[in-house]
């Protein structure tokens, strides 16, 4: 809401500058118009004509500022069509019988009731008056024309980058909600790694709470960024991978397949920690044996992918809602970072087998 509130003095100079633009640009080319149409069938001199056609254009700018200002005041964009063309067409001939006189009063635009080459007597004041007013009612109902086209396409624009902002805030504040989801879980495991080697192996818990630190150094940090690079997040992951050695041993083995080119692209922040924790929760830890964690970074087709493939108890029926909220939330979250050019698969085809595969565009 501030950013909106922000950027409306801003945007509202941007308007009123395109405005004026648009009524000097307009006019002087109507100017140049009439210039022409001055020489050609009055034979009117160039100085008289520059002046006359400015004093044309000073005139038809004002008025048309008088009828903007009208239509604001009186907010008559968001009167129905039906109760707005009266209204407009009522000030434009108002105004109209207003220039007529200054016309005639001043003798500008002769050459629009020029005598004929046939020898057609000069017009009659009147005439001149009638002439010189239903040439401004055109021009006026003209300009209002234009005037409430553009301003309905930049209403339309203006709708559309408001609904596009609507959709980045909510799209941010999903991406909040779905990373305060993920923290607190991520924690809640951490501790209880501690708390177990605390309990059983007090001369290393030294070392065990300066790897829970940085833990929740990052953790507490993921609030503030998306992307982190791949660098990072595995150094994370290693940590986490040390406390959870400590408490499930020998049970727990890691091979890691990381291609070079891919430490140095960014990936959302967490994921590849949450893949990894949700392997170790829901398959090592639960097998009396434990198993192989395998960790890949590679790049297939344009994209990064990242896999994590880890043994778990064979069970019947498994499907991927099973599996814990913070997977499901890491899903979401590219889903909302890269749109569909994003893939998540969980594949639990293999009875004792899981395979974790997250594809989406590189990200240098």
């Amino acid at each position: 809401m501030t950013s909106a509130i922000a950027n409306a003095s801003p945007r509202r100079q941007q308007w009123r500058r395109a405005y004026w633009l648009c009524q000097l640009g307009g006019w002087g080319v109507y100017a140049l118009a009439q210039a022409v149409a001055a020489t050609v069938v009055d034979h009117m001199p160039w100085p008289r004509t520059i002046l006359e056609v400015t004093l044309i254009a000073a005139i038809g700018v004002g008025l048309s500022h008088v009828l903007d200002l009208v239509i604001r005041r009186n907010d008559w964009r968001q009167l129905r069509l039906s109760a707005r063309v009266p209204r407009v067409v009522g000030v434009c001939a108002v105004l109209s019988l207003c220039a007529a006189p200054m016309m005639s009063i001043f003798g500008l635009a002769s050459w629009q009731t020029a005598e004929m080459p046939a020898g057609l007597p000069a017009p009659q004041p009147l005439t001149v008056f009638v002439v010189q007013g239903t040439n401004w009612m055109f021009l006026l109902l003209f300009w209002s024309t234009l005037y409430f086209g553009l301003l309905s396409i930049r209403d339309r624009q203006l709708a559309a980058l408001r609904e596009s902002e609507l959709a980045r805030a909510l799209q941010f504040a999903e991406l909040r909600l779905l990373k305060s989801q993920l923290n607190p879980h991520f924690l809640f495991n951490a501790l209880n790694s501690v708390r177990a080697l605390i309990a059983e192996e007090p001369a290393r818990a030294q070392s065990a709470v300066t790897q829970l630190a940085r833990l929740l150094r990052y953790t507490l940090s993921s609030g503030q960024e998306e992307l982190v690079t791949l660098e990072h997040e595995l150094a994370i992951v290693d940590d986490y991978l040390e406390l959870e050695a400590l408490r499930l041993g020998e049970r727990l083995r890691v091979e890691r397949d990381i291609a070079s080119q891919t430490r140095t692209l960014r990936i959302p922040v967490m994921l590849l920690q949450i893949l990894v924790e949700n392997a170790i929760k829901h398959g090592i830890a639960e097998l009396p044996a434990g198993g192989l964690l395998r960790i890949y970074a590679g790049i297939r087709d344009g994209d990064l992918v990242l896999e994590v493939e880890n043994p778990r108890p064979e069970r019947r029926q498994v499907t991927a809602s099973h599996e814990s909220i913070g997977v499901n939330n890491a899903h979401k979250r590219l889903q909302l970072l890269f749109g569909p050019g994003a893939t998540f698969d969980l594949d639990l085809s293999r009875p004792v087998w899981a395979l974790a595969r997250v594809k989406f565009p590189l990200v240098p």
